[in-house]
């Protein structure tokens, strides 16, 4: 069912939990309370009747239409539309898995359009009903807890990105498949990344509710909470900046070590066919003087002459030792 949970709230408080849309405007404008309609994968025919509903602006009704936006906030009016990444880490496959949260917020109305199952507004609503004070500041305390809901659940993604990196700086120096890991660093690489572009829009679009809290007159308390949340997100986008630089690193580093390996490789490589040269080059030396002396000719010089056979014995043994000589002078052998 696209449609999730429902509620109409009164001073923070759940008067009425309807089971459709309809049912919902009206309680909503019977009690003159506050409506929260949490939608999962909706259709178009429920996206445009909350739409005609509370008027929402066509240009974002389009966007949470189309889906795929940035993370961005807009305000039509007196209505805020914000876009957010949430993200979760998938500890079997060590990837994260990102999604996308649209928020409508009006001055009684929140709307929440979930095309993942990162976040768990269940539970932000379950935490919101349990605190009526901080319920009874409106659709306001809504988003700030949506918000803050969506930042704590990026730290278990920062704490397997940590573990993951980890895991690649002990392989850096380890006895690993080059190829793998030059895919592995890439892409985590790729994740933190995309992660990056989630996070990083957050701190504008904080400053940006931050900015108009007088204008709108957001309560004080809750001006304090989005200042925290804001905290909570610079310190997860610097941790993020941190793991871009590391991987950076860690790639130029392994690129450094793939080179001076198949450097080595190609020296030791050199180095046997100095060797295997030398030994030719020395063995050849006899063999060309055997090999002439070996020819079957009646009519040949020194033939006859007694001092012959240890001649060339002689010469041989004296290319051997001065070739050898060479080659080790020459560190070749």
């Amino acid at each position: 069912m696209p449609l999730i949970d429902n509620g109409v709230y009164v001073a923070g408080r759940r008067l009425e939990t309807p089971h459709s849309l309809d049912e919902t405007y009206e309680l909503m404008r019977e009690h003159g309370g506050m409506a929260w309609i949490g939608l999962y994968r909706p259709s178009t025919q429920e996206i445009e009747s909350v739409a005609a509903e509370f008027n929402l602006h066509p240009l974002a009704v389009e966007d949470a239409l189309n889906g795929h936006q940035r993370s961005k906030v807009e305000r039509y009016g007196d209505t805020l539309f914000v876009v957010l990444r949430p993200a979760r880490y998938r500890d079997r496959e060590e990837t994260v898995e990102f999604g996308e949260l649209h928020v409508f917020v009006g001055p009684d109305f929140v709307v929440t359009i979930r095309h993942a199952e990162s976040p768990d507004l269940g539970a932000v609503r379950r935490r919101m009903e349990q605190n009526p004070e901080l319920l009874a500041m409106g659709p306001e305390a809504v988003l700030y807890a949506v918000l803050d809901e969506v930042v704590d659940e990026y730290e278990p993604v920062v704490a397997g990105l940590e573990n993951d990196i980890d895991e690649i700086e002990d392989q850096l120096f380890g006895d690993s498949d080059d190829d793998a890991l030059s895919r592995r660093i890439y892409e985590l690489s790729r994740e933190v990344i995309h992660f990056q572009r989630a996070v990083q829009p957050l701190r504008d679009m904080l400053e940006f509710l931050q900015r108009g809290s007088v204008k709108y007159s957001v309560d004080v308390e809750l001006q304090r909470s989005l200042r925290d949340v804001l905290d909570h997100t610079i310190r997860v986008d610097e941790r993020i900046s941190a793991f871009r630089a590391i991987l950076d690193n860690a790639l130029t580093v392994h690129s450094a070590l793939v080179t001076r390996r198949q450097t080595e490789t190609s020296l030791a490589q050199n180095d046997e066919i100095k060797k295997i040269s030398s030994w030719a080059a020395i063995i050849f030396a006899p063999t060309l003087i055997g090999t002439v002396y070996g020819m079957n000719f009646t009519h040949m010089p020194e033939l006859a002459w007694p001092f012959a056979y240890p001649l060339a014995l002689g010469a041989m043994v004296v290319f051997v030792i001065t070739l050898y000589s060479i080659f080790k002078y020459k560190k070749w052998l």
